[in-house]
């Protein structure tokens, strides 16, 4: 729920320990776990990364320090020092992390993620929390050729370069534009929606009479996400608690949503729609 900010190195551990733990006791050794490992300094964001891979992850999601944002932002040099030296040291494939609302601004172009994908076999992809579906299209059209592939093979084959969007409110354009899908907190809410909206999206890509169905559904998820993330982490986790009994507050400093914030957004039509359609989806009709 991106408080990964908020743990202590030990905390970080403990919880990747025990989603592994309980991943592997269901059944399910194959879902792999991606950990925020971004840091203050270069160096903690490895000794964060190798930590992570030792409890159990199998990717590490970087995100740039933004608190010397003003000196780092206009240095595309710096900027890909840091990923370059990051993913070299990193026992397990690295993902770039852009979002520069929580890295004070910092915001990659398309040139040099396209460099970093290019010349750095252990990054794995990119999010795309800036919601820019114009870089989106640039990277994954430099990345999805043939010749990428055996040009600049990956340190480890079975972790291609995937790009992704940070947001699920566009996932029907990206998935045209050869992207490969989103990671995104709403999918915690609507896990079925998310799911069902991107099989309909892949399926449209071949045929387009299924099109019009994927942007219908893209409508009704799109207007959910964006109500949702105006009442931040601590609205989705209210949603959490109120629909699957979990989720709580976040860590402070962020405060708990004021309950009549809480209701505005229960009672919202566009949070209604899309709770509407994950309890279709799921099967669970209950009020």
């Amino acid at each position: 729920m991106g408080e990964a900010i908020h743990l202590s190195h030990n905390e970080r551990v403990k919880l990747i320990h025990a989603a592994r733990k309980a991943l592997d006791g269901a059944g399910f050794t194959h879902v792999p776990i991606i950990a925020g490992t971004g840091a203050g300094s270069t160096r903690e964001t490895i000794e964060l990364t190798e930590e992570a891979a030792g409890a159990g992850a199998d990717y590490a999601i970087v995100i740039a320090s933004g608190y010397f944002a003003g000196v780092l932002a206009g240095n595309k040099a710096a900027l890909k020092t840091f990923w370059v030296e990051v993913s070299e040291k990193s026992p397990i494939p690295v993902m770039i992390y852009n979002f520069p609302g929580a890295s004070g601004g910092i915001d990659l172009d398309s040139d040099l993620i396209s460099e970093l994908a290019t010349d750095c076999p252990n990054i794995c992809g990119v999010k795309l929390t800036c919601g820019n579906v114009g870089k989106l299209t640039r990277i994954a059209d430099a990345v999805s050729s043939p010749a990428f592939a055996s040009t600049y093979p990956r340190k480890n084959a079975a972790a291609p370069f995937l790009v992704l969007g940070g947001f699920i409110d566009f996932l029907v354009p990206s998935g045209f534009a050869s992207g490969h899908g989103a990671i995104t907190g709403l999918a915690n809410v609507a896990p079925h929606a998310i799911v069902h909206l991107f099989t309909l999206t892949e399926a449209a890509k071949k045929d387009l009479s299924i099109l019009p169905e994927a942007q219908r559904i893209q409508g009704i998820i799109a207007r959910g996400d964006y109500t949702i993330a105006k009442a931040s982490i601590a609205g989705t986790k209210y949603l959490l608690e109120k629909l699957y009994g979990y989720g709580g507050a976040p860590r402070k400093p962020l405060p708990p949503i004021d309950p009549g914030a809480a209701q505005t957004l229960w009672e919202h039509p566009h949070a209604q729609d899309l709770i509407k359609l994950e309890r279709e989806l799921s099967g669970k009709t209950k009020a």
